[in-house]
């Protein structure tokens, strides 16, 4: 696989590096990646990639654009906003190196599947965001035999590690063998996450790829990397491949991909019946109870006091649920509550800690304070 007299131009500073060259320049080449996400971390892979030279890269993603992508998602415009990502990220690839070829693969990765759009990729590259999905990449890496460059964000902190059981290395079942619990960990849009971080994380797996398709340097097969952007400090971890692990230990039990949400305890969408929470109430009838003083329900915000700044429902007093263990006797334990936070999940925390310290009366508001923007009062922004 030659260069051509355009490409010994483009990647003129890969060249003249001894551990690159034109044999590594070719090598990398003749490299297929597929990039599962093309959001936070896949923006600054995929774009990397491509600007190196990556012969081939798969995108795959089923989402559109939103604004609220655009603070991070640097592969996407603003004119891009409701468009596919696949077909946005596309677009930016081949502006930026027409020479790469550029596979669009716009739906869901699923244990149908996954393996078929896995098995033609040299190497595999995490940029997603929930657990199920982390899951089923890694077992199909695994039983495929494939690297899994695997990167994490939230809030101001990252992580990144490559897992390869088919080089000595661990898998992401032996360093997290079991899921949390649904709800347990916020995602982004619940946490936040600061903008450049998936930039610095996903640099690092974009490294990682290029150094695995060069065979250079010291891959984090077995390490795991920590990264603090508050503190600006990286710390590693030593990583073990487990003897027990069920997919890449000595006798595995897990042999071929399995359900991945009902493995993580989720509960398929289609199978929810909207009103089967007891504990939940919809925003319609957090109005009637702000409405109605004779209900005698009080609404409390259990979000953070920042977002408070960002938007509110007038009237509506704040509890935040970081400071409810200390501010609980505050609260009348024979009163009842609707609790809201942004999106229900941290109202539902909420609730449940109070009910451990004897409140009864507790309901959370599905949805929060999004849906009261959707269906009750669109002037309250949606962040």
């Amino acid at each position: 696989m030659n260069l051509d007299n355009d490409e010994i131009r483009r990647y003129s500073r890969h060249l003249i590096l001894p551990e690159v060259g034109m044999a590594g320049q070719k090598k990398l080449k003749a490299t297929s990646v597929l990039c599962i996400g093309a959001g936070g971390l896949g923006s600054p892979i995929a774009m990397y990639l491509a600007a190196a030279g990556i012969g081939r890269i798969g995108l795959v993603d089923f989402d559109e654009v939103d604004f609220s992508n655009l603070q991070r998602q640097i592969l996407h415009g603003t004119d891009d906003v409701g468009r596919s990502k696949a077909d946005s990220a596309k677009e930016t690839l081949n502006g930026i190196n027409p020479n790469c070829q550029i596979d669009v693969h716009k739906t869901m990765i699923t244990s149908a599947n996954a393996m078929e759009l896995i098995k033609p990729y040299d190497i595999v590259v995490d940029g997603t965001d929930n657990f199920p999905t982390r899951y089923l990449t890694n077992d199909a890496c695994v039983l495929l035999g494939k690297p899994n460059v695997y990167g994490s964000i939230f809030r101001f902190e990252g992580q990144a590690s490559v897992f390869a059981p088919s080089k000595g290395g661990p898998c992401y079942r032996c360093l997290y063998p079991e899921p949390p619990p649904p709800g347990m960990v916020p995602s982004c849009a619940e946490g936040g996450v600061l903008g450049v971080l998936p930039g610095i994380i996903g640099c690092i797996q974009a490294t990682e790829i290029i150094k695995l398709a060069l065979g250079q340097g010291t891959p984090l097969i077995g390490r795991l990397m920590l990264y603090n952007a508050l503190d600006m400090k990286f710390r590693e971890v030593k990583l073990r491949r487990d003897p027990a692990c069920p997919i890449c230990g000595d006798n595995p039990t897990v042999t071929e991909l399995i359900d991945y949400e009902m493995f993580c305890g989720i509960q398929p969408a289609a199978e929810i019946d909207p009103g089967a929470n007891p504990d939940e109430v919809t925003v319609q009838d957090m109005k009637k109870a702000l409405d109605d003083p004779s209900l005698n329900i009080k609404v409390i915000d259990v979000r953070e006091p920042d977002e408070a700044e960002i938007a509110k429902v007038e009237g509506v007093p704040m509890l935040p649920l970081s400071q409810i263990d200390q501010r609980f006797t505050e609260l009348d334990p024979n009163q009842h509550y609707y609790l809201h936070c942004k999106g229900g999940v941290r109202s539902l925390k909420a609730l449940n800690q109070l009910r451990e310290k004897g409140f009864k009366y507790l309901k959370s508001v599905k949805g929060g304070i999004t849906a009261w923007s959707e269906e009750i009062d669109p002037g309250v922004p949606k962040y």
